[in-house]
C-alpha cells in the first residue's frame, strides 16, 4: 500500500464518465492508492434530465453516491477529474464544483498536487482535446503539477490521446468502453499514483 490520497472527482450525465470513473478507482487501488470516487451534484432543471431517459436513469441510479465536497480535494495527492464535452469545454456541473474552490486556492491548499483529465463526446472529433486543455487552465491556477499519460506507453498510440484519456460514445451515446480505454485509464491512475508517490518521498 502506498501513501498516496487519489481523489476522483467527475460529473456524468448518461453514465460513461461514471464507468470510466469506476475503472480509475479500480486501477488507483491496485496501484495501492487511498481511494475517494466522488461525483459533482447535478445542476440540470428536472424537465432537461427528464427529457433523456438515459440521463434520468443515471441520475437515478447514482442518487445515493456520495457527492463531491472541497475536502476531497484538499484531502488528495492526486486528482483525476472527468466531465462529458459540451461545446468543446469542461461541462458547467463540473466547472460550478471547480469555482467554489477559491477558499482552499486562497490559502494555497490546492498546490503542488498532481491532476489529470478524462472525458468523452459522441463524436471522434466533438472537442475532448480542447476540453481536456480547458480543465488544465484551471490546474496552472492551483498551481498543480498536470501528468498527463502523454505517449509514455505503446498502448498510448491506440487510444491516440496524450492529454488525458477520452471515449466516442456515438450519436447515441451507447458505444461502450472497451479494452482500449479501460487500458488507457490503468495507464493514467498507475502513472498518477507513482508520480505523486514519488513527489511525497521527497517531501
Amino acid at each position: 500500500m502506498s501513501d498516496v490520497k487519489l481523489a476522483i472527482i467527475y460529473y456524468s450525465a448518461t453514465g460513461t464518465l461514471h464507468g470510466m470513473a469506476q475503472r480509475l478507482a479500480a486501477a488507483g487501488e491496485k496501484a495501492g492508492a487511498e481511494v475517494r470516487l466522488r461525483q459533482v451534484a447535478e445542476l440540470a432543471p428536472k424537465e432537461a434530465i427528464a427529457s433523456n431517459e438515459a440521463w434520468s436513469q443515471h441520475v437515478e441510479a447514482t442518487k445515493d453516491e456520495p457527492r463531491a465536497a472541497a475536502d476531497d480535494v484538499v484531502w488528495a495527492d492526486a486528482v483525476l477529474f472527468g466531465s462529458p464535452t459540451r461545446y468543446g469545454n469542461i461541462a458547467s456541473q463540473l466547472k460550478q464544483f471547480l469555482d467554489t474552490l477559491g477558499p482552499q486556492w486562497a490559502q494555497g491548499q490546492l498546490a503542488d498536487k498532481v491532476y489529470a483529465g478524462f472525458t468523452a463526446s459522441q463524436t471522434a472529433h466533438g472537442g475532448q482535446e480542447s476540453t481536456l486543455l480547458a480543465l488544465y487552465n484551471t490546474i496552472h491556477h492551483f498551481g498543480g503539477l498536470v501528468v498527463a499519460p502523454g505517449y509514455t506507453d505503446p498502448l498510448k498510440f491506440a487510444d491516440g490521446n496524450p492529454y488525458g484519456v477520452s471515449h466516442v460514445t456515438g450519436g447515441n451515446n451507447t458505444d461502450p468502453l472497451t479494452d482500449v480505454q479501460f487500458a488507457a485509464l490503468d495507464h493514467m491512475a498507475s502513472r498518477v499514483v507513482a508520480i505523486a508517490g514519488r513527489l511525497n518521498s521527497r517531501a
